[in-house]
């Protein structure tokens, strides 16, 4: 440092300040270029664990989310680390394979002193959450929620969107309609398990053709509606917990030689990417995925930052996205 110092005709905090993401701000920008390109010229890298040995922060935030392979997480995690990076924090990103596997994960983010957690991974009763609370760092909840408001939760209003669903189906015609429900110990399954029958109640429809999945996986969502249709072949359409949910229920369908939507119409949740390429492109409840991984990404840096904030929960708003996997019956 005091080489590049010396070569740019500056004082050796000035060469700190330049380096660091968090400081350059202070001084002027001819400084900043002249600093960045003598340490590029001399080879010199700014010791990021040097730096949080003495300042007691990392700049580091760990992001926990249930299955890595679900394309909906992409967005929500490319809006985080787009809104970490104008403050000055990079991302490590773990899958937590789910509740049971969160712990150990995020105790290992804990030990590489992350100066806070988003967790994506979140059950109504969450231990994962009891052990970041203990450990007394900054942690905000993601897409799920506990039944407790102990931290700050952003997620997408289920109720909402599940209503979105079923006045869209109702609107075409249909009136034998059911639900593939998410996992009953997440908030998701049951808060948009309570819109859809919500909704079927206020037009006097049956809400009681719901089948539970055991996750959300596509494998799970055929078995659940292999179940449901089963049970119910009267049904016309299906409202499913979330895309991956939805697409095991057309595959189902089709199983079955039916057709999706001649036979039976089928609406996801989430708007993941690359549904438009499906078969039939499917029809579901953009949950703002880019809008929740900012403002989580936002409330956790203020979080850090502020000596205290109080809890709440933040809703984004749901929207119905019309694809082919609907029709009026």
């Amino acid at each position: 440092m005091q080489s590049v110092a010396d070569a740019a005709g500056v004082h050796r905090s000035t060469v700190a300040r330049a380096l660091d993401p968090t400081q350059s701000h202070r001084i002027s920008a001819e400084v900043v270029e002249r600093v960045r390109a003598e340490a590029q010229r001399q080879g010199y890298r700014r010791d990021a664990i040097a730096a949080s040995l003495r300042t007691g922060k990392s700049r580091l935030i760990g992001v926990v989310i249930p299955d890595l392979a679900n394309p909906a997480f992409a967005t929500m995690l490319a809006a985080i680390e787009e809104r970490l990076a104008i403050d000055g924090y990079s991302m490590l990103v773990a899958d937590g394979g789910g509740s049971s596997g969160a712990l150990p994960i995020v105790e290992e983010l804990m030990a590489r002193r992350v100066d806070g957690l988003v967790l994506a991974t979140a059950t109504r009763e969450d231990r994962v959450l009891t052990a970041c609370i203990s450990a007394a760092i900054p942690t905000v909840l993601v897409n799920r929620r506990e039944d407790a408001l102990r931290v700050t939760s952003i997620v997408a209003n289920d109720v909402g969107g599940m209503c979105l669903a079923v006045e869209h189906l109702i609107s075409l015609g249909h009136h034998q309609i059911a639900h593939v429900a998410g996992p009953i110990d997440m908030s998701t399954g049951v808060l948009r398990r309570r819109g859809f029958e919500d909704a079927m109640r206020q037009v006097n429809l049956d809400p009681s053709l719901v089948v539970p999945a055991t996750e959300y996986s596509r494998d799970a969502g055929r078995i659940a509606a292999t179940q449901l249709l089963s049970r119910w072949p009267q049904v016309t359409a299906i409202v499913a917990g979330n895309d991956l949910l939805a697409l095991g229920t057309i595959q189902e369908i089709k199983h079955r030689g039916l057709s999706c939507p001649d036979d039976i119409s089928v609406i996801g949740h989430n708007d993941m990417p690359l549904l438009d390429m499906v078969a039939p492109p499917l029809t579901t409840i953009d949950a703002e995925f880019t809008r929740m991984g900012a403002l989580a990404a936002r409330a956790l840096v203020a979080g850090i930052e502020a000596a205290h904030t109080e809890p709440e929960v933040i809703l984004t708003t749901p929207r119905l996205i019309l694809r082919k996997s609907t029709a009026a019956r």
